[in-house]
C-alpha cells in the first residue's frame, strides 16, 4: 500500500509541475483528490486492509493528501502571482502624463445672445418675465387689438390646437398677462419660444425665439422709446452704432415704427453685409395702442407706454455674422464649437 501511495504522490507531483494554467491544476486536483480520484479510491479500499494495519495506512493516505494539496496550493499561488505581475506590467499608468482634456459643453449662440440682451435691459431696471407657450386666442390676438378677421389669425400662419387654443405666435401675450395684474409701473422683457407655420429656409423656421419689451408708466413718450432702443443698440453692437426709425404698422401699437441700426461691419458706408445700404433692420416698436391698455383695465388717459419686439435668432445671426439660421439648430459640432 505504501508503494502504491508513493506512486500516486510521484504521479501527482509530475503532473503539477507540467501545469501552466490554473484550469489544468484543477484538473489534477480532481483526478487525484476528487470523489472519483485515485487517492479517494485508496480510502474506499481500506475495508480490505487488515484491522491492525488500518491506522498506519490511514496515516500514510492523509500525509500523501496533505503533501499533494500543499504542492497544488503553492503552484496555484505562484501561478496567480505571475499572472498579476504580467497584468501590472501591461496596465502600468504613468501618473506624470497630462490628463485627457475633458469635453465640456458650452453655451449655444442663442443663449449667449439672450444673456447679453437680458444683461442690457436688467441694467436699465427691466424685469425678465416668462409666460405659457400654449396660449388662448384672446391673449395671443384679441387682447393685442387683432380682430377675428385679421390676416395674422389665418391658420396658414398659426398652429391651432382647437378653435381657441394655439401655440403662441409672439411673446406679446406675456405683456397682457402682466398688465392685467394691475401692478404699475411696468418695465419688462419677455423672451421665449414662438411658433409659426413657416417653411424652413435660411431666414425662417416654424419654431424660433422672440424678445418682447414693454414699459407702462405715466408720461411715457416716443422719445423714451427712441432713447431706450438707441442705448440698447449701442450696448449690443458698439458705442458708435446709430439708429433710425421708419414708420410702420402694428395692430397693438400706434404710432408704430421699425428700427434700423448702422452697419457695424462698415460703419454705415455700405458693404456686402448690409447690402450696400449702410443700415440693418433690427426690430419693430411703437407706443402701446390705447385700446390694448383699456382691455387690460389700464386708463390710457393716465398711463402710456411703449413696446418693442426683436427676434433672438436675428440678433445671433447679425452679431456673429451667420448667414443661415438653420445652422443654429442642426447641432453640427464643428459649427457650435466656434462659440
Amino acid at each position: 500500500m505504501k508503494e502504491k501511495l508513493a506512486k500516486i504522490r510521484e504521479q501527482a507531483l509530475t503532473q503539477i509541475k507540467s501545469c501552466d494554467t490554473t484550469e489544468k491544476l484543477n484538473e489534477v486536483r480532481v483526478s487525484i483528490l476528487g470523489k472519483k480520484g485515485e487517492l479517494t479510491s485508496v480510502l474506499k479500499s481500506m475495508k480490505d486492509v487488515p484491522a491492525e494495519e488500518r491506522p498506519q495506512v490511514g496515516q500514510w493516505v492523509n500525509e500523501t493528501r496533505q503533501e499533494i494539496e500543499k504542492v497544488l496550493e503553492e503552484a496555484r499561488t505562484a501561478m496567480e502571482a505571475a499572472i498579476r505581475e504580467v497584468r501590472m506590467k501591461e496596465e502600468v499608468i504613468d501618473v506624470t502624463l497630462p490628463a485627457k482634456k475633458a469635453e465640456i459643453g458650452h453655451r449655444h449662440p442663442n443663449t449667449i445672445a439672450l444673456e447679453e440682451v437680458e444683461r442690457i435691459f436688467i441694467g436699465m431696471g427691466y424685469e425678465v418675465v416668462e409666460g405659457p407657450e400654449v396660449e388662448t386666442d384672446y391673449y395671443n390676438f384679441e387682447a393685442l387689438n387683432i380682430p377675428a378677421d385679421h390676416p395674422a389669425k389665418d391658420e396658414q400662419d398659426t398652429f391651432y390646437v382647437n378653435g381657441d387654443i394655439l401655440l403662441r405666435t409672439q411673446t406679446s401675450g406675456v405683456q397682457v398677462h402682466e398688465m392685467e395684474k394691475g401692478k404699475l409701473p411696468i418695465r419688462m422683457i419677455a423672451p421665449g419660444r414662438v411658433f409659426r407655420a413657416d417653411e424652413v429656409d435660411a431666414t425662417h423656421s416654424p419654431s424660433f425665439h422672440q424678445i418682447e419689451g414693454l414699459v407702462i408708466d405715466k408720461h411715457v413718450t416716443f422719445a423714451d422709446l427712441k432713447g431706450t432702443l438707441a442705448e440698447f443698440a449701442k450696448e449690443l453692437f458698439g458705442e458708435d452704432t446709430k439708429v433710425k426709425f421708419r414708420p410702420h404698422h402694428f395692430p397693438f401699437t400706434e404710432p408704430s415704427a421699425e428700427m434700423d441700426v448702422s452697419c457695424f461691419k462698415c460703419g454705415g458706408k455700405g458693404c456686402r453685409f448690409c447690402k450696400g445700404s449702410g443700415w440693418i433692420e433690427i426690430l419693430g416698436c411703437g407706443m402701446v395702442h390705447p385700446h390694448v391698455l383699456e382691455m387690460s383695465n389700464i386708463d390710457p388717459k393716465e398711463y402710456t407706454g411703449f413696446a418693442f419686439g426683436v427676434g433672438l435668432e436675428r440678433i445671433a445671426l447679425l452679431k456673429y455674422e451667420i448667414d443661415d439660421m438653420r445652422l443654429l439648430y442642426e447641432n453640427d459640432a464643428r459649427f457650435l464649437k466656434q462659440f
